[in-house]
């Protein structure tokens, strides 16, 4: 079947079971524009926490991401480090309970795996900053030890993520950034030259 989909297609089916090859191959190309602006969806939600205020600190959602991501720039990172950085909490406004989770999910068919694993723990990483005076565990992080992105998920914490909600911290905008974010989401889904399943990079700093 041509790629080309009739002006005003419609499935002929009403439950998926009954869809034809002709049905699914229209719906796969109606897809493929839709999927190749994820980045932009994604740049469209980074915008909206920048109203989206933090009850209590001192900083938007979306300047936290903006300062955690102008901190990895700064040490050096690579670009999935630094993407990662700026997204790191955008599951915060839909998943508050499981906003890491949410996040590594959007960024896993296209970073790095010791990348995703990070923005999918951080926040049990984080505990170690706060979960005392709750009376909860600070090194539940222990609990993935023996993990081989254990300490770069340790580093993204300490070097830019506790760190990033200083309202004079002078960081990069959003408009800095998105060509990061276009290229990053442009890539082809779980290409394996981009997930590196094992591969550690670790976190840079400004002395290595």
């Amino acid at each position: 079947m041509s790629d080309i989909v009739p002006d005003g297609f419609e499935v002929s089916f009403t439950e998926m079971k009954h869809g034809t090859r002709e049905d699914y191959l229209a719906l796969h190309a109606l897809e493929q524009p839709f999927v190749n602006e994820t980045g932009e969806r994604v740049l469209r939600e980074l915008a909206r926490q920048g109203n989206e205020t933090l009850a209590g600190y001192k900083i938007s959602r979306l300047e936290h991401g903006l300062q955690s991501a102008t901190r990895a720039l700064e040490d050096g990172a690579d670009i999935d480090w630094i993407v990662a950085a700026l997204l790191h909490d955008i599951g915060d406004g839909l998943a508050p309970q499981n906003h890491d989770k949410m996040a590594a999910e959007i960024v896993r068919p296209f970073v790095r795996d010791e990348v995703a694993w990070t923005v999918e723990h951080h926040g049990i990483f984080q505990m170690v900053y706060y979960a005392e005076h709750y009376g909860w565990d600070p090194e539940k992080r222990r609990e993935f030890k023996d993990s081989p992105y254990y300490q770069s998920c340790v580093d993204f914490c300490e070097r830019w993520d506790q760190s990033s909600f200083d309202p004079d911290y002078p960081m990069k905008d959003l408009d800095f950034f998105a060509p990061m974010v276009r290229e990053v989401f442009a890539r082809k889904a779980y290409d394996q030259a981009h997930i590196q399943p094992g591969v550690v990079v670790g976190v840079p700093t400004q002395s290595d």
